[in-house]
Parts: C-alpha cells; sequence; structure tokens
C-alpha cells in the first residue's frame, strides 16, 4: 500500500508521526510525509523518506487554507494513494476533505487535542467542533491520542467510532541516565545538590509561560535548595501569539533561568534535571510528559485532558489548575524540598509510563487500525 502521512509542520513531522512511518515502511509499504517545509525535515529525509512540501496556514481564517485544499488535491490525485492519515486540527481537516474529494479509498485522523476543549470563544470553540464533525463524516479511521477526547468524540456525535491509541516513546531511549546527568550537570557547572526544575515544549503562550515565570518568583528562595529552571524549546515560525522567548529572557530570573533552545537530546536533559513541569492550558497527551515519566521524574502538570490521564496525582506527580500562579508555587516547592518524594514519584511514573506508553506497543495499536 501507499501511505501518505500528513501533518501540520515539520516539528511535528518530526516529533510525532516519524516514528510510525517507521514502522509502516518496516511492514514493506511505501510511506511519504506531507508538511509545511522546515530545518527538521532534513533528519526525516536523512533517513531515506521522500517528504512533500506544502504550506498550512496556523490562523483561523487566511487564504492559505483555500490554497492548501486546492494544493492537497492536486497532491492526492497525483500520488494517488491507498491511504491518507492527518493530523492536528487544520491540516487534518483539509487533508481528509482534500481526501475525499480526491476519492482516496481510506482516510485516517489522529486527533492530538480538540480545539472546542480549549478556553476561547463560543464562536471560536462552535467552529472547531463543526470543522471536526465535517471531517469525521468522511473519515474511516478516527483516533484520538487521548482516552478522554475519545469519549469526547463520541459523546458529542463526532465520531461513534473514535478509537484512543495513546502516545509513546522508547523506554530505551527515554530512561534514567546517571552518565548523562553527570555530564550535562558538569558542562553547565550546575552542583549535584541544586534542583533542576525542567521545561520542554514549544516556547508559545498555551503552555502557561508567564504563570510558571510568577510561579518561580513567588517560590520561597530561603526555604528551598537552589533551585535552576531549564527550558528547552523554540518557537515555530508559524506559531502565533506573543513571544515566549523573550518574555523568558526578560523575566528577570538572572542565573536561575537557562534558556536551552531546540534540543535533539532531551532525554539527556531529562536525566540530568529533577522536576518536569508543563502547566499548559490546552494539550491532547503530551508526549513530553510520558518522556519525563520514562526518566522517571516527577511531573507537574496541570488538570486539562491529557496530563489528567497520564498523573497519578501524589504518586506520579501534581496537577494543578490551569492559570494558577500559587498552586503551582506550592507544588513546585513541596518537589524542590522532597527528594525522597521525587525519587519515588519518579519511580512510580517510569513504572506507569512502560506500562501504557511505549512506543512499539501504540505504533502496534495504529498500524492495525490503519489496516496495514
Amino acid at each position: 500500500m501507499k501511505v501518505l502521512e500528513i501533518s501540520n509542520v515539520d516539528f511535528s513531522l518530526r516529533q510525532f508521526v516519524l516514528p510510525l512511518m517507521r514502522a509502516i515502511r518496516a511492514r514493506g509499504h511505501e510511506v511519504v510525509g506531507v508538511s509545511a517545509d522546515g530545518a527538521l525535515l532534513d533528519g526525516v529525509r536523512a533517513e531515506g523518506f521522500r517528504v512533500i512540501t506544502l504550506t498550512f496556514g496556523r490562523r483561523l481564517f487566511t487564504l492559505a487554507h483555500p490554497r492548501a485544499f486546492l494544493a492537497l488535491v492536486a497532491l492526492l490525485r497525483a500520488e494517488k494513494p491507498d491511504l491518507v492519515h492527518a493530523h492536528m486540527p487544520i491540516s487534518g481537516f483539509l487533508a481528509r476533505m482534500a481526501a475525499w474529494v480526491a476519492g482516496v479509498p481510506r482516510i485516517a485522523y489522529t486527533c492530538h487535542g480538540f480545539w472546542f476543549n480549549a478556553p476561547a470563544s463560543p464562536f471560536r470553540r462552535g467552529l472547531g467542533y463543526a470543522t471536526e464533525w465535517l471531517a469525521a463524516r468522511v473519515t474511516h479511521v478516527f483516533m484520538t491520542v487521548s482516552v478522554e477526547e475519545a469519549a469526547d468524540a463520541r459523546r458529542v456525535g463526532i465520531a461513534r467510532h473514535a478509537v484512543a491509541i495513546g502516545n509513546g516513546r522508547d523506554p530505551a531511549v527515554f530512561r534514567p541516565d546517571p552518565e548523562a546527568r553527570a555530564r550535562l550537570r558538569a558542562a553547565f557547572g550546575v552542583p549535584p545538590e541544586r534542583v533542576v526544575i525542567l521545561a520542554a515544549s514549544r516556547l508559545v503562550r498555551h503552555k502557561e509561560y508567564p504563570e510558571l515565570i510568577a510561579a518561580l518568583r513567588a517560590m520561597p528562595a530561603g526555604e528551598l535548595p537552589e533551585i535552576e529552571l531549564w527550558v528547552a524549546g523554540a518557537r515555530l515560525p508559524t506559531d502565533n501569539g506573543p513571544d515566549m522567548a523573550r518574555l523568558l529572557a526578560d523575566a528577570g530570573l538572572g542565573a536561575r533561568l537557562r534558556l536551552l533552545g531546540y534540543r535533539d537530546d532531551v532525554a539527556a536533559l531529562m536525566a540530568a534535571a529533577d522536576i518536569f513541569v508543563l502547566p499548559s492550558h490546552l494539550e491532547g497527551l503530551p508526549m513530553a510528559v510520558i518522556e519525563a515519566m520514562l526518566c522517571a521524574l516527577p511531573v507537574v502538570s496541570t488538570d486539562i485532558r491529557g496530563p489528567r490521564e497520564q498523573v497519578v496525582p501524589g504518586v506520579t506527580g501534581l496537577l494543578v489548575p490551569r492559570g494558577t500562579v500559587a498552586p503551582l508555587v506550592a507544588a513546585l516547592t513541596r518537589l524542590a524540598q522532597e527528594p525522597a518524594l521525587r525519587a519515588a514519584m519518579g519511580a512510580a511514573g517510569r513504572a506507569r509510563a512502560c506500562e501504557l506508553y511505549d512506543e512499539s506497543t501504540v505504533i502496534a495499536r495504529t498500524l492495525d487500525l490503519l489496516g496495514l
């Protein structure tokens, strides 16, 4: 079979879709990637995959959407795939509708988070629901990464056949690594007793970096060991909203903040850290939380869809209400003060992640649903 894997940007294709592309090829099928152009596609192509570039708009209203739709129809008619598998809200909607128009025999979709579950105006949420409902009418296989959002899709009539497939990472890559921990902390000049809090995500507003900065400022320094925040990630050229990199740089945290930019060695960074934090207000099933759990880090995240099915409060980490500062201060302070609690939560988190989020198991389940 010939499969087209379609996502919005190079980051998504590289971080979320590439492991699936490898598995599809390993089963003897032809697989082609489609996304907007970007430097991260170099690594995908270096593995021998053909990647076709096509620009997707990421704003709600833009002429890029009809242009992308027409380009997709032309592409699919030329490529004649047996299966189109789409990802992300806008590219997922356009790709599925284009596949239907082009007469692709089988259309699949993986939802990485519903727009209509995000804090937004009723109009934006209604439009998000409408696009998901419409595209689901032509979708043969409807998957979500989150159990809760699969239930949402069934409950509100988007897709009665929605199936949660989860997300996964390789436990052999993301693991406790004392050698990497010693090496990175020595390279950064971080002493063993200093508590490192790690945030790893795109530098966008919905990851709640303003709240994280406020929490770091409010933590009771006199009652805590030395604390340092590492931020690994970058802003994509197509990301909307305020520049979080500038906000972080101007936060006045001084030596307590280390901006690392985009990194390929996230597993090593997590091995070198003590606490992982992701105070988002919208997620699907965040891969970074899985990676942190596999690296035996206690996780502090928000009580929203995705993280609340990953993190067991008081066992593998702590959940706080989104958009709040004081509960985030309390959670980070508690973990910074209690190394034994961090160790216990980290061990429990790795066990849970190995059971639920092993990449090989998730991909095998996905391939079976796709009929590959």
